[in-house]
C-alpha cells in the first residue's frame, strides 16, 4: 500500500484537484504595452544581462526569470524588479521574450 492509498483511506471524501504544475505558465503571464529593457553590464569584471521595465505582478516576473534561467542553463536572480542573468545572453533572451509576445528594447552596445 503506497502513500496515496493510505491518504485515500484517511480522507475518502477528498477529490484530487488538478495541480498547478499542469497549467501552462505562458497563458498566465500579463503582457504589457511598454517594452522590456534588456541591457548589458559588467559587475566586478563579469558580464551580466539585466531585464527590467515589467509593470505586472512580481510573481509573473519571477516565473519569467525562472523560465529564462532554465532554458539558458545559467544562473541569475530576481532583485528590485529586475532579472539579473549571469553572462551576455541579450540576443537569446530578446528572442525568447519576442516569441512570448513581449516588446523588447536593447540598451547598450
Amino acid at each position: 500500500m503506497d502513500l496515496q492509498d493510505q491518504l485515500k483511506n484517511l480522507f475518502p471524501d477528498h477529490v484530487q484537484e488538478e495541480s498547478a504544475e499542469n497549467i501552462s505558465d505562458e497563458s498566465q503571464i500579463w503582457m504589457q504595452d511598454d517594452p522590456l529593457i534588456c541591457k548589458y553590464e559588467k559587475r566586478k569584471g563579469k558580464p551580466i544581462t539585466i531585464i527590467e521595465g515589467y509593470t505586472g505582478a512580481n510573481e509573473d516576473f519571477k516565473i519569467l526569470a525562472k523560465e529564462i534561467k532554465t532554458k539558458l542553463s545559467v544562473g541569475g536572480s530576481f532583485k528590485d524588479d529586475k532579472i539579473i542573468i549571469q553572462g551576455d545572453y541579450r540576443d537569446k533572451i530578446m528572442q525568447m521574450l519576442k516569441d512570448k509576445g513581449f516588446l523588447v528594447k536593447r540598451v547598450g552596445g
